[in-house]
């Protein structure tokens, strides 16, 4: 029964974009509903901008909407696969989801480039992940960031709350490794699911460990509860977060009790004061521009890490289609090797550089180190 409905969520919420004779065939699956929607709704948002030809061929894009359930994340992609014969898939939004989907991607051979915080993922690489391209920086290219800005601030105790997922986990043993070797002592570590309206118990416990200063690891909105809560019991110490809070409505919900938080994020954040010769500045900008213009808001950046994905594919696949034709077997295989070789690529989140080893391939240029100032983003000087 629960499959039936699913299935029939699935159908009611396709989106078909672009010409029916399309050559190239991309599933995207976002989140557009449900608990992970402000994460999926610029994605889904991002497809109408999506590139709509690679070189001499048109591309299809036929999107789904997952209503963030993981269960209808696989039955998606299993729908892409089977019934779609697609060529390569972006999504899904959570990184639940997109652990839950990726033996299914493996067995068919389809490139799946995801939009996910979890560095865990792509990491660590073997048969079944090498099919899977991240557009999110790694947890540690953000982490090192954070922990340099800790260093330098003298923090010697950091409290940790994260989600009790694979982005909350894959969080906890990035910051204790990068901690520790800081000279910092991780003092409290406490988990709590997206969808909780209350983490006081939380809050207490690391509020009684008495930190320098705390670090929430949570994407999306659920990223303003802890820190609106400890804020709320008087919880005087700085307060770092992840690129996964770097939204709009994290602002919004948070009011100023958000102010003061540093997080390291995309260059989209605070594009206006990026240097005009920063490689990305000029994409992000135009998405953006694009992005507003379509839907009169400016996109979150978890829409530019979709762009980023059609700009990819936009690129691999002329040098693809040399080894094979779309729709086949052969073809996917050249992408995931074309993807795999990804160099010196500009894009709205930073610079790529894939590796056989790494699938993420952003470097310090996919990253700024930022700060909530007057309800707004601004640079940390």
């Amino acid at each position: 029964m629960k499959y039936s409905k699913i299935m029939g969520s699935l159908l009611l919420g396709a989106l078909m974009l672009g010409n029916a004779q399309a050559q190239v065939k991309v599933g995207v699956v976002s989140s557009a509903t449900g608990p992970v929607a402000m994460v999926g709704i610029p994605q889904k948002n991002t497809v109408s901008l999506l590139p709509g030809k690679a070189g001499d061929y048109t591309i299809e894009y036929i999107a789904l909407d997952d209503g963030s359930d993981p269960t209808a994340s696989v039955v998606a992609v299993r729908k892409l696969i089977s019934e779609q014969n697609v060529d390569a898939i972006i999504g899904p939004s959570g990184s639940p989801n997109a652990m839950g989907v990726i033996q299914f991607v493996a067995e068919a051979g389809v490139p799946l480039l995801a939009p996910v915080g979890t560095a865990a993922v792509v990491q660590p690489m073997n048969e079944q992940k090498k099919w899977v391209f991240k557009t999110t920086q790694n947890d540690d290219l953000i982490a090192e960031a954070l922990l340099d800005h800790m260093a330098g601030a003298g923090v010697k105790t950091l409290g940790f709350i994260g989600t009790s997922d694979p982005y909350g986990e894959n969080w906890a043993k990035v910051v204790k490794a990068g901690a520790e070797a800081k000279g910092i002592k991780v003092v409290a570590d406490e988990r709590f699911a997206r969808q909780d309206s209350s983490v006081i118990g939380q809050a207490l416990k690391v509020m009684g460990a008495r930190p320098d200063a705390v670090l929430i690891a949570a994407p999306g909105t659920p990223a303003v509860l802890p820190q609106t809560t400890l804020v709320e019991r008087g919880y005087k110490g700085q307060f770092y977060q992840t690129h996964g809070a770097a939204l709009p409505d994290f602002l919004k919900l948070g009011g100023k009790k958000v102010e003061g938080t540093i997080l390291a994020a995309s260059l989209m954040l605070v594009v206006d004061e990026v240097a005009d010769s920063h490689p990305s500045k000029g994409i992000a900008k135009d998405y953006m521009a694009r992005y507003e213009k379509a839907y009169g808001v400016v996109p979150a950046t978890f829409g530019g890490n979709v762009f980023d994905a059609g700009l990819l594919l936009e690129k691999a696949i002329p040098v693809a289609a040399g080894k094979g034709k779309p729709g086949t077997r052969e073809f996917r295989a050249a992408l995931r090797e074309a993807l795999e070789k990804t160099t010196e690529m500009p894009a709205t989140q930073g610079v790529y550089n894939m590796t056989e080893e790494d699938h993420s391939g952003f470097d310090a240029r996919g990253r700024e180190l930022i700060t909530v100032k007057d309800g707004t983003w601004t640079l940390v000087k």
